[in-house]
Protein backbone atom coordinates (compact mmCIF):
# COMPACT_ATOMS: atom_id res chain seq x y z
CA UNK A 1 0.00 0.00 0.00
CA UNK A 2 2.66 2.16 0.50
CA UNK A 3 4.59 2.87 -2.54
CA UNK A 4 8.32 4.73 -3.28
CA UNK A 5 7.79 8.51 -3.39
CA UNK A 6 8.47 9.73 -6.17
CA UNK A 7 11.06 12.54 -6.81
CA UNK A 8 10.48 14.02 -9.86
CA UNK A 9 7.78 16.86 -9.58
CA UNK A 10 4.36 15.40 -10.66
CA UNK A 11 2.08 17.56 -13.73
CA UNK A 12 0.38 19.85 -13.10
CA UNK A 13 -3.31 19.02 -14.24
CA UNK A 14 -5.68 21.60 -12.24
CA UNK A 15 -8.41 22.12 -14.84
CA UNK A 16 -8.48 18.89 -16.20
CA UNK A 17 -8.79 17.24 -12.73
CA UNK A 18 -11.16 20.05 -11.53
CA UNK A 19 -13.68 19.47 -14.55
CA UNK A 20 -13.19 15.64 -13.89
CA UNK A 21 -14.35 15.91 -10.46
CA UNK A 22 -16.74 18.53 -10.63
CA UNK A 23 -18.56 16.19 -13.23
CA UNK A 24 -18.86 13.75 -11.36
CA UNK A 25 -20.04 15.33 -8.74
CA UNK A 26 -23.26 15.90 -10.91
CA UNK A 27 -23.40 12.65 -11.98
CA UNK A 28 -17.41 16.33 19.55
CA UNK A 29 -16.05 14.24 21.64
CA UNK A 30 -13.99 16.51 23.48
CA UNK A 31 -9.80 16.02 24.24
CA UNK A 32 -9.07 12.82 25.18
CA UNK A 33 -8.17 11.63 28.72
CA UNK A 34 -6.18 8.40 28.68
CA UNK A 35 -3.04 7.71 30.94
CA UNK A 36 -0.98 8.93 28.99
CA UNK A 37 2.84 6.81 28.52
CA UNK A 38 6.54 7.45 28.93
CA UNK A 39 8.63 8.88 26.55
CA UNK A 40 9.74 5.89 23.97
CA UNK A 41 12.26 7.99 22.78
CA UNK A 42 16.13 9.12 24.16
CA UNK A 43 17.25 13.01 23.42
CA UNK A 44 19.87 13.27 20.91
CA UNK A 45 21.74 16.36 19.74
CA UNK A 46 19.02 17.84 17.60
CA UNK A 47 19.21 21.65 16.27
CA UNK A 48 15.52 22.35 16.33
CA UNK A 49 15.40 23.10 19.85
CA UNK A 50 16.11 26.70 19.56
CA UNK A 51 13.79 27.41 16.90
CA UNK A 52 16.18 29.32 14.76
CA UNK A 53 15.86 28.84 11.48
CA UNK A 54 17.48 25.51 9.90
CA UNK A 55 18.35 25.26 6.86
CA UNK A 56 16.06 22.42 4.31
CA UNK A 57 17.30 19.96 1.69
CA UNK A 58 15.99 19.04 -1.34
CA UNK A 59 13.96 15.71 -2.09
CA UNK A 60 17.08 14.21 -3.18
CA UNK A 61 18.98 15.08 0.21
CA UNK A 62 21.21 17.94 -0.21
CA UNK A 63 21.78 20.76 1.73
CA UNK A 64 21.41 23.75 -0.33
CA UNK A 65 19.24 26.03 0.44
CA UNK A 66 16.05 26.15 -1.68
CA UNK A 67 15.77 27.92 -4.75
CA UNK A 68 13.58 28.16 -7.87
CA UNK A 69 10.55 30.45 -6.41
CA UNK A 70 9.54 27.92 -3.74
CA UNK A 71 7.65 29.59 -0.91
CA UNK A 72 8.01 28.39 2.78
CA UNK A 73 4.80 27.29 4.70
CA UNK A 74 4.27 26.46 8.57
CA UNK A 75 1.61 24.83 10.19
CA UNK A 76 1.51 23.35 13.91
CA UNK A 77 -1.54 20.81 15.49
CA UNK A 78 -3.96 22.05 17.85
CA UNK A 79 -4.51 25.45 19.49
CA UNK A 80 -6.06 26.34 23.02
CA UNK A 81 -4.94 29.36 24.55
CA UNK A 82 -7.24 29.05 27.44
CA UNK A 83 -11.05 29.04 28.58
CA UNK A 84 -12.60 31.95 29.39
CA UNK A 85 -14.14 32.84 31.66
CA UNK A 86 -11.88 31.48 34.97
CA UNK A 87 -9.22 29.45 32.77
CA UNK A 88 -7.04 31.96 30.78
CA UNK A 89 -3.38 32.90 30.74
CA UNK A 90 -1.93 35.61 32.98
CA UNK A 91 -1.59 39.03 31.29
CA UNK A 92 -4.48 38.65 29.12
CA UNK A 93 -2.40 36.22 27.37
CA UNK A 94 0.04 38.49 25.88
CA UNK A 95 3.31 36.71 24.90
CA UNK A 96 1.59 33.58 24.97
CA UNK A 97 3.80 32.43 22.07
CA UNK A 98 6.95 34.19 22.04
CA UNK A 99 8.98 31.05 23.03
CA UNK A 100 7.89 29.56 19.19
CA UNK A 101 7.50 32.12 16.80
CA UNK A 102 10.78 32.26 15.39
CA UNK A 103 10.27 28.63 14.17
CA UNK A 104 6.71 29.16 13.24
CA UNK A 105 8.27 31.92 10.43
CA UNK A 106 7.43 31.38 7.19
CA UNK A 107 5.40 33.28 4.19
CA UNK A 108 2.30 31.71 5.08
CA UNK A 109 1.86 30.42 9.11
CA UNK A 110 -1.40 28.11 9.39
CA UNK A 111 -2.51 26.84 12.84
CA UNK A 112 -5.42 24.75 13.64
CA UNK A 113 -7.45 26.82 16.10
CA UNK A 114 -9.15 24.21 18.27
CA UNK A 115 -11.81 26.59 20.42
CA UNK A 116 -14.22 29.28 19.12
CA UNK A 117 -13.16 33.20 20.17
CA UNK A 118 -16.16 34.47 21.33
CA UNK A 119 -18.30 35.53 23.92
CA UNK A 120 -20.37 33.27 25.85
CA UNK A 121 -23.36 33.16 23.25
CA UNK A 122 -25.46 30.66 26.01
CA UNK A 123 -25.53 27.67 23.31
CA UNK A 124 -22.12 26.15 24.75
CA UNK A 125 -22.48 21.86 24.23
CA UNK A 126 -21.94 20.93 27.22
CA UNK A 127 -24.80 19.92 29.82
CA UNK A 128 -24.70 21.15 33.78
CA UNK A 129 -23.69 18.08 34.57
CA UNK A 130 -21.70 16.78 31.70
CA UNK A 131 -18.42 14.52 33.09
CA UNK A 132 -17.35 13.68 29.69
CA UNK A 133 -17.86 16.63 27.10
CA UNK A 134 -15.32 19.33 26.98
CA UNK A 135 -16.53 22.58 25.14
CA UNK A 136 -13.99 25.71 24.69
CA UNK A 137 -13.97 29.61 24.30
CA UNK A 138 -11.22 31.91 24.41
CA UNK A 139 -11.96 36.34 24.23
CA UNK A 140 -12.50 37.66 20.58
CA UNK A 141 -9.61 39.73 20.88
CA UNK A 142 -7.23 36.57 21.39
CA UNK A 143 -7.19 36.97 17.83
CA UNK A 144 -4.51 39.80 18.33
CA UNK A 145 -2.39 36.83 19.96
CA UNK A 146 -2.22 34.40 16.68
CA UNK A 147 -1.63 37.44 14.66
CA UNK A 148 1.14 38.52 16.77
CA UNK A 149 2.88 34.81 16.10
CA UNK A 150 2.54 34.80 12.68
CA UNK A 151 -0.25 33.54 11.93
CA UNK A 152 -2.10 34.01 8.67
CA UNK A 153 -5.32 30.88 7.98
CA UNK A 154 -6.55 28.80 11.15
CA UNK A 155 -8.60 26.63 10.59
CA UNK A 156 -12.03 25.72 12.41
CA UNK A 157 -12.57 22.44 11.49
CA UNK A 158 -12.83 20.38 14.02
CA UNK A 159 -14.71 18.61 16.94
CA UNK A 160 -14.35 22.21 18.82
CA UNK A 161 -15.51 24.43 15.88
CA UNK A 162 -19.28 24.16 17.48
CA UNK A 163 -18.53 24.41 21.11
CA UNK A 164 -20.97 27.60 21.54
CA UNK A 165 -22.96 26.90 18.24
CA UNK A 166 -23.49 28.38 15.15
CA UNK A 167 -22.95 32.11 16.25
CA UNK A 168 -20.24 31.34 18.09
CA UNK A 169 -18.47 29.82 15.01
CA UNK A 170 -19.49 32.96 13.45
CA UNK A 171 -18.07 35.25 16.12
CA UNK A 172 -14.50 33.58 15.76
CA UNK A 173 -14.90 34.10 11.92
CA UNK A 174 -15.09 37.85 12.53
CA UNK A 175 -12.59 38.11 15.09
CA UNK A 176 -10.05 36.56 13.07
CA UNK A 177 -11.07 39.04 10.46
CA UNK A 178 -11.03 41.70 12.48
CA UNK A 179 -7.17 40.71 12.93
CA UNK A 180 -6.57 40.35 9.19
CA UNK A 181 -6.41 36.38 9.42
CA UNK A 182 -8.48 34.14 7.09
CA UNK A 183 -10.12 31.23 8.19
CA UNK A 184 -11.12 27.70 6.92
CA UNK A 185 -12.82 24.50 7.36
CA UNK A 186 -16.75 25.81 6.72
CA UNK A 187 -18.83 23.28 3.90
CA UNK A 188 -17.61 24.16 0.13
CA UNK A 189 -15.06 27.19 1.65
CA UNK A 190 -11.72 26.96 -0.29
CA UNK A 191 -9.67 30.06 1.07
CA UNK A 192 -7.11 31.63 -1.07
CA UNK A 193 -4.43 33.25 -0.22
CA UNK A 194 -1.99 35.35 -2.42
CA UNK A 195 1.85 34.08 -1.20
CA UNK A 196 4.85 36.10 -2.73
CA UNK A 197 2.29 36.09 -5.83
CA UNK A 198 1.96 32.17 -5.57
CA UNK A 199 -2.02 31.39 -4.85
CA UNK A 200 -2.57 29.11 -2.09
CA UNK A 201 -5.69 27.28 -1.38
CA UNK A 202 -6.58 26.08 2.01
CA UNK A 203 -9.19 23.80 2.46
CA UNK A 204 -10.28 22.10 6.30
CA UNK A 205 -11.91 18.91 6.82
CA UNK A 206 -13.67 16.95 9.75
CA UNK A 207 -16.06 14.42 10.41
CA UNK A 208 -18.55 17.42 11.81
CA UNK A 209 -21.40 18.79 9.98
CA UNK A 210 -19.74 22.46 9.99
CA UNK A 211 -17.02 21.39 7.85
CA UNK A 212 -16.18 19.94 4.97
CA UNK A 213 -16.29 16.23 5.32
CA UNK A 214 -13.68 14.20 5.88
CA UNK A 215 -16.16 10.54 5.24
CA UNK A 216 -17.38 11.57 1.99
CA UNK A 217 -14.50 11.06 0.41
CA UNK A 218 -16.08 11.55 -3.14
CA UNK A 219 -17.06 14.81 -1.96
CA UNK A 220 -13.84 15.93 -0.19
CA UNK A 221 -12.57 15.09 -3.76
CA UNK A 222 -14.81 17.42 -6.02
CA UNK A 223 -14.02 20.19 -2.99
CA UNK A 224 -10.26 19.77 -3.53
CA UNK A 225 -10.56 19.28 -6.97
CA UNK A 226 -12.12 22.95 -7.75
CA UNK A 227 -9.36 24.10 -5.46
CA UNK A 228 -6.69 23.43 -7.23
CA UNK A 229 -8.24 25.20 -10.31
CA UNK A 230 -8.28 27.90 -8.33
CA UNK A 231 -4.66 28.34 -7.28
CA UNK A 232 -0.74 27.13 -7.77
CA UNK A 233 -1.05 24.57 -4.55
CA UNK A 234 -3.63 23.17 -2.32
CA UNK A 235 -3.04 23.08 1.52
CA UNK A 236 -5.76 20.66 3.06
CA UNK A 237 -6.35 20.95 6.99
CA UNK A 238 -8.11 17.89 8.47
CA UNK A 239 -9.15 16.85 11.64
CA UNK A 240 -8.72 12.56 11.72
CA UNK A 241 -8.04 10.02 13.87
CA UNK A 242 -8.66 8.72 17.04
CA UNK A 243 -7.93 10.54 20.23
CA UNK A 244 -5.09 9.54 23.40
CA UNK A 245 -1.59 8.96 24.37
CA UNK A 246 -1.74 5.22 22.63
CA UNK A 247 -3.08 6.80 18.73
CA UNK A 248 0.32 7.37 17.58
CA UNK A 249 0.40 4.79 15.32
CA UNK A 250 -1.31 5.12 11.23
CA UNK A 251 -3.09 1.96 9.81
CA UNK A 252 -5.65 1.20 7.20
CA UNK A 253 -8.74 1.74 7.67
CA UNK A 254 -11.79 3.51 9.73
CA UNK A 255 -10.58 5.22 12.91
CA UNK A 256 -13.72 5.16 15.68
CA UNK A 257 -13.83 7.20 18.72
CA UNK A 258 -16.77 7.27 21.41
CA UNK A 259 -19.00 5.88 18.88
CA UNK A 260 -18.13 8.59 16.04
CA UNK A 261 -16.58 7.74 12.73
CA UNK A 262 -12.92 10.20 12.29
CA UNK A 263 -12.13 8.84 9.31
CA UNK A 264 -10.12 6.60 7.28
CA UNK A 265 -6.60 8.85 7.59
CA UNK A 266 -4.74 6.93 4.96
CA UNK A 267 -7.69 6.66 2.56
CA UNK A 268 -8.82 10.14 2.42
CA UNK A 269 -4.86 11.77 2.45
CA UNK A 270 -4.31 9.42 -0.86
CA UNK A 271 -7.43 10.33 -2.56
CA UNK A 272 -7.15 14.33 -1.67
CA UNK A 273 -3.56 14.14 -3.28
CA UNK A 274 -4.79 12.24 -6.05
CA UNK A 275 -7.31 15.05 -6.80
CA UNK A 276 -4.80 18.03 -6.61
CA UNK A 277 -3.59 18.54 -3.02
CA UNK A 278 -0.13 19.71 -2.47
CA UNK A 279 0.34 19.26 1.40
CA UNK A 280 -1.83 17.01 3.80
CA UNK A 281 -1.83 18.44 7.20
CA UNK A 282 -3.39 16.39 9.88
CA UNK A 283 -4.53 17.26 13.89
CA UNK A 284 -7.15 15.86 15.67
CA UNK A 285 -5.23 12.67 18.18
CA UNK A 286 -4.13 14.79 20.50
CA UNK A 287 -0.59 13.12 19.91
CA UNK A 288 1.87 13.40 17.12
CA UNK A 289 1.87 10.88 14.34
CA UNK A 290 4.37 9.82 11.16
CA UNK A 291 4.53 11.76 7.94
CA UNK A 292 4.46 10.12 4.60
CA UNK A 293 5.13 10.51 0.82
CA UNK A 294 2.53 9.95 -1.48
CA UNK A 295 3.09 10.87 -5.01
CA UNK A 296 5.43 13.27 -4.49
CA UNK A 297 3.43 15.18 -1.57
CA UNK A 298 4.09 15.12 1.78
CA UNK A 299 1.31 13.69 4.58
CA UNK A 300 2.09 14.64 7.85
CA UNK A 301 -0.61 12.72 9.66
CA UNK A 302 -0.68 14.42 13.44
CA UNK A 303 0.97 16.99 14.34
CA UNK A 304 0.02 16.72 18.01
CA UNK A 305 -0.97 19.34 20.62
CA UNK A 306 0.90 22.85 19.97
CA UNK A 307 -1.09 24.95 23.03
CA UNK A 308 -3.22 24.43 25.71
CA UNK A 309 -3.10 27.24 27.70
CA UNK A 310 -4.24 27.13 31.50
CA UNK A 311 -3.73 23.48 31.04
CA UNK A 312 -7.07 23.09 29.21
CA UNK A 313 -5.53 19.89 27.47
CA UNK A 314 -3.36 17.31 28.94
CA UNK A 315 0.91 17.78 28.58
CA UNK A 316 1.59 15.14 30.32
CA UNK A 317 3.59 12.29 28.18
CA UNK A 318 3.33 12.05 24.94
CA UNK A 319 0.12 14.19 24.71
CA UNK A 320 2.53 17.53 25.29
CA UNK A 321 4.63 16.85 22.76
CA UNK A 322 4.27 18.78 19.47
CA UNK A 323 5.96 20.52 16.93
CA UNK A 324 5.99 22.97 13.76
CA UNK A 325 6.23 21.63 10.52
CA UNK A 326 7.89 23.78 8.16
CA UNK A 327 7.94 22.83 4.60
CA UNK A 328 8.91 24.47 0.87
CA UNK A 329 6.94 24.01 -2.41
CA UNK A 330 7.13 25.11 -5.57
CA UNK A 331 4.45 26.63 -7.65
CA UNK A 332 4.46 22.84 -9.36
CA UNK A 333 3.82 21.41 -6.05
CA UNK A 334 7.18 19.69 -6.52
CA UNK A 335 9.11 19.33 -3.60
CA UNK A 336 11.78 21.66 -2.43
CA UNK A 337 12.96 21.06 0.94
CA UNK A 338 11.11 20.85 4.92
CA UNK A 339 11.67 20.38 8.62
CA UNK A 340 10.30 19.66 11.96
CA UNK A 341 11.01 21.71 14.96
CA UNK A 342 10.14 20.08 18.51
CA UNK A 343 8.11 21.03 21.25
CA UNK A 344 6.03 21.00 24.03
CA UNK A 345 3.62 22.51 26.39
CA UNK A 346 5.31 23.50 29.74
CA UNK A 347 3.38 23.49 32.88
CA UNK A 348 0.70 26.52 32.11
CA UNK A 349 0.18 25.10 28.55
CA UNK A 350 2.24 27.62 26.30
CA UNK A 351 3.67 26.25 23.62
CA UNK A 352 7.57 25.89 23.97
CA UNK A 353 10.58 24.99 21.91
CA UNK A 354 11.59 21.74 23.58
CA UNK A 355 15.54 21.07 23.57
CA UNK A 356 15.52 17.51 23.74
CA UNK A 357 13.43 16.87 20.30
CA UNK A 358 11.12 14.61 21.97
CA UNK A 359 8.71 15.22 19.47
CA UNK A 360 11.42 15.35 16.50
CA UNK A 361 12.01 11.45 17.80
CA UNK A 362 9.01 10.18 18.20
CA UNK A 363 8.11 11.56 14.57
CA UNK A 364 11.27 9.49 12.75
CA UNK A 365 10.54 5.86 14.42
CA UNK A 366 7.06 6.78 13.73
CA UNK A 367 7.43 7.52 9.48
CA UNK A 368 9.77 4.48 9.50
CA UNK A 369 7.43 1.81 11.37
CA UNK A 370 4.37 2.90 9.57
CA UNK A 371 5.82 3.84 6.32
CA UNK A 372 8.94 1.48 5.74
CA UNK A 373 8.81 2.60 1.66
CA UNK A 374 7.15 5.97 2.08
CA UNK A 375 7.93 7.89 4.79
CA UNK A 376 9.29 11.01 5.36
CA UNK A 377 13.21 10.75 6.43
CA UNK A 378 14.61 13.00 9.20
CA UNK A 379 18.08 13.94 10.31
CA UNK A 380 19.21 14.88 13.26
CA UNK A 381 18.41 18.75 12.92
CA UNK A 382 14.70 18.15 11.63
CA UNK A 383 15.28 18.35 7.95
CA UNK A 384 13.11 16.38 5.79
CA UNK A 385 13.79 14.45 2.99
CA UNK A 386 11.95 11.85 0.96
CA UNK A 387 12.58 8.47 0.55
CA UNK A 388 14.71 7.21 -2.19
CA UNK A 389 12.50 5.30 -4.88
CA UNK A 390 13.51 1.45 -5.14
Amino acid sequence: MYAPAPLASRPRRRVALGLAALLAALLVAGCADPAAEAPIWQPGAGGGGTGAPVATAGPKGGGEPTTGGAISLSATGDIIMGNAPSRLPAAGGKGFFNSVTQALKADLVMGNLEEPLTVDTGTGKCGANSTRCYQFRAPPEYAAHLRDAGFKVLNQANNHGYDYGPKGYENTQKALEKYDLKHTGAPDQITVVDVKGVKVAVVGFSSYVWSNSLVDIATAKTVVAKAATMADLVVVQVHMGGEGADQTRVKPGTEMFLGENRGDPVKFSHAMIDAGADLIVGHGPHVLRGMEFYQGRLIAYSLGNFAGGSNTLINTGRLGWGGVLKVSLKPDGSWAGGTFTSTYMNSTGKPTMDPDDRGLGLVTELSRADFPKGGARFDGQGRITAPTAG
